[in-house]
């Protein structure tokens, strides 16, 4: 079945966000997770850049526009319940702000926080 999407048929919160995971397209990997907003929905899938809604600055943030570290949308998947989105992406350079390349580099191991990797 195919219905033509519609970015305001998803489920946002309060602040009108939706939760974003942005995963590898080739690894698999879970890179980082944002907030989207319906304009930051419908420029990503018009550009083809993933861009997001940063809550700190209150604007869009179109990821790699000013470090160079550039999501491509490879696809937008949207869960049962149209509140959580996900993309599989081509990763340019790290995705985190720590230079890393997933921001889920920390593991809780036995109540003890471990560093899984080094930024790039």
């Amino acid at each position: 079945m195919t219905v033509q999407f519609d970015a305001a048929t998803l489920r946002y919160n309060d602040a009108g966000l939706v939760p974003a995971i942005a995963q590898d397209v080739h690894s698999g990997e879970v890179l980082m997770m944002a907030w989207m907003n319906a304009e930051a929905v419908r420029q990503t899938l018009e550009t083809g850049r993933v861009t997001y809604w940063s809550r700190s600055r209150s604007a869009f943030w179109i990821k790699g526009e000013t470090s160079g570290n550039v999501q491509e949308l490879v696809s937008l998947r949207v869960d049962c319940d149209r509140d959580c989105l996900v993309m599989q992406v081509r990763q340019t350079g790290p995705a985190c702000h720590t230079g890393r390349r997933t921001c889920f580099y920390t593991e809780v191991r036995d109540g003890v926080e471990v560093i899984l990797m080094e930024p790039e």
